[in-house]
């Protein structure tokens, strides 16, 4: 009883916690099409709310009805850790009215006596999409087949198709420019296979991008629902024409069918869609590729963007063999990690240490963004006063279409004599073996201590002298015995395939859970649907390439597995295939998903006879 009341204390005080930090917010699709109906949403994270008054004027929508107060309260312990959450929403039905881009001004309430004000909302109204005859005759942007999607068992290219985009097709040598495949489609797709271009003649970087969402766009008079699939930043490596070779992207288009009668349903495993595979390939690309004009500086490094450079040392007044360092900072945006280092000319007297060098930058469209820090050790070796001379940089600026040259410091040193003498032996206390030898022929003495035997005692005959053979011995013979056995075992490919199925799948599932708490989407359905697939290759010694549901079916059928059980399989395999494009709580969809696979794959590993 104590445990209930102190549990029930703990939530309210987290409830009371959790209700301090009150946010006030409205929500509602970035893009909509004009005729389209869609919710607008305002939340509170509070239930101590009144005076809720929306904007003064919503223009460019019609209101269909709401306000709708509805109210949410949650709790639940994870790991120990309590958490509660409290709101109230306010939901409107809208419906768009005329193309254009539209502010929804912010609403108030008051919420545990505090005027709130909320943010706006920006929403793009599209236009409706033109009727097929005035579509007519537009490219088929790579498709290979050219009925319509309603036509049954083929998808058009209007329907599906990818672009290839470069921000500039004119350019110099080394300067950076945005390469950005897009992703068309009207359908439900998944992409089994793609290959990219080698991108002969570039330095190319991929652009690292966040979580892909897709979003609705208004193209070539209709609106699709597209994604940025990848980017790439390319450098040009030398001038002329330079193309860049079509993207292969194998998809998997999950179309729904209607039966019209029931025994083709029946034939056709009942299954509300049909696959279609579809292979697209954009259109390739030319980049015209200006060679860096005459006249460049000495000891140019390469450098073409927009660059600045600067320097320090961290010591002007030293003594003999101490270190001092010289730290060279080019920033700017550019082909910053292609540049040659600048040349620094040290007296003489200083021995001088291979640069280190680090990067820190962000891709960006015009290239690499950030700062190369370059850092030179060098050690003085005699007293006196010394001159470091300035740093000669020199780069092709792309805005002034010229080359530029930039001058850091020039600094003085001044050495004062230190202990010992110029001839002594310099270390450089990394690895022993590197050590110096100034002057004399002098070597490293070892310093360790030394242990001494009494004289009469050998280690020839002693019990550690028989043991240092018998152990290995005895070591080998067990090895031998063990690894012959596991050679016998492994033999029989197919039995070890089928022994690890169900470990291997345990370890998919693993990273699938791990891709499910990021809530990274994609990656998480493909996870999945590899483990499936490849716990019932390997569980039934048939190659991924010819698996199908059908002789999957067949196959477990011979294995004496349960009809339901091989339905409920079955079923799983669709249900990852066309989750991630239904409608509805993702999440939601995606522990379902998981939740599935691990329980029929479970079941199948006690179902399946050998």
């Amino acid at each position: 009883m104590r445990k209930h009341i102190f549990l029930l204390i703990t939530l309210i005080v987290a409830g009371n916690l959790y209700a301090k930090d009150i946010t006030f917010t409205a929500s509602a699709p970035e893009a909509v099409v004009v005729g389209d109906q869609f919710r607008l949403t305002y939340t509170v994270t509070s239930q101590k709310v009144k005076d809720f008054r929306s904007p003064a004027s919503i223009s460019g929508f019609d209101i269909l009805s709401g306000p709708h107060r509805s109210q949410q309260t949650s709790a639940q312990i994870i790991n120990g850790s309590i958490t509660s959450a409290n709101s109230v929403t306010y939901t409107y039905i809208l419906r768009a009215n005329k193309e254009g881009d539209f502010s929804i001004p912010a609403a108030t309430i008051n919420a545990d006596g505090e005027q709130m004000i909320s943010n706006a909302v920006k929403i793009k109204v599209l236009p409706a999409d033109k009727s097929s005859a005035n579509n007519a005759g537009k490219p088929d942007n790579g498709s290979n087949q050219s009925p319509s999607a309603s036509s049954g068992t083929t998808v058009s290219g209007r329907d599906l198709f990818v672009t290839a985009t470069a921000t500039r097709t004119k350019v110099f040598e080394q300067e950076a420019f945005l390469l950005t495949y897009k992703i068309y489609t009207l359908v439900n797709v998944t992409f089994a296979n793609i290959k990219w271009p080698d991108f002969k003649g570039f330095h190319s970087q991929e652009v690292e991008l966040p979580h892909a969402s897709w979003k609705l766009e208004h193209y070539n008079g209709r609106n699709y629902n597209t994604v940025v699939y990848r980017q790439f930043v390319l450098f040009p490596q030398h001038g002329g024409e330079l193309t860049i070779e079509p993207a292969r992207f194998d998809a998997v288009v999950a179309k729904p069918v209607h039966y019209d009668d029931p025994f083709d349903a029946f034939f056709n495993g009942g299954s509300n869609y049909v696959e279609i595979r579809k292979t697209i390939t954009p259109p390739k690309l030319t980049i015209h590729a200006d060679p860096l004009p005459s006249g460049k500086p000495a000891g140019f490094s390469g450098g073409v963007g927009d660059f600045s450079i600067s320097s320090s040392i961290s010591a002007q007044k030293v003594k003999t063999n101490d270190a001092i360092t010289v730290k060279l900072v080019i920033s700017g945006t550019g082909n910053l990690k292609l540049i040659s280092n600048p040349e620094i000319v040290f007296p003489e007297d200083f021995e001088t240490f291979d640069p280190k060098i680090d990067h820190k930058t962000k891709l960006t469209k015009d290239g690499l963004t950030g700062s190369r820090i370059i850092e030179y050790l060098v050690i003085p070796r005699h007293a006196g006063k010394f001159r470091i001379p300035a740093v000669t940089f020199s780069y092709f600026d792309v805005k002034s279409k010229s080359y530029k040259k930039l001058t850091t410091q020039e600094y003085e040193i001044d050495v004062q004599k230190g202990e010992g003498n110029a001839e002594q032996v310099i270390a450089n206390f990394t690895n022993k073996e590197e050590l110096k030898v100034l002057g004399e022929d002098i070597r490293f003495i070892k310093l360790n201590k030394v242990n001494l035997t009494p004289k009469g005692q050998f280690f020839y005959g002693s019990v550690s002298y028989w043991l240092f053979y018998i152990i290995p011995g005895l070591a080998f013979i067990i090895f031998f015995i063990v690894h012959r056995k596991q050679a016998v075992e492994n033999r029989n490919i197919a039995k070890v395939r089928t022994k690890k199925a169900n470990k291997m799948a345990v370890k998919r599932l693993k990273l699938a859970g791990k891709l499910l708490s990021e809530n990274k989407k994609d990656a998480f359905y493909d996870e999945v649907l590899k483990t499936l697939w490849g716990y019932i290759s390997d569980k039934l010694n048939i190659p991924v390439s010819k698996l199908s549901k059908d002789n999957i079916e067949e196959k477990l059928t011979g294995h004496g597995v349960d009809d339901d059980l091989i339905r409920n399989f079955i079923d799983a395999l669709n249900e990852c295939e066309f989750a991630r494009f239904a409608p509805g709580d993702e999440n939601q969809a995606m522990d379902k998903v998981y939740a599935t696979a691990l329980e029929v794959i479970s079941k199948m590993e006690n179902s399946i006879k050998h």
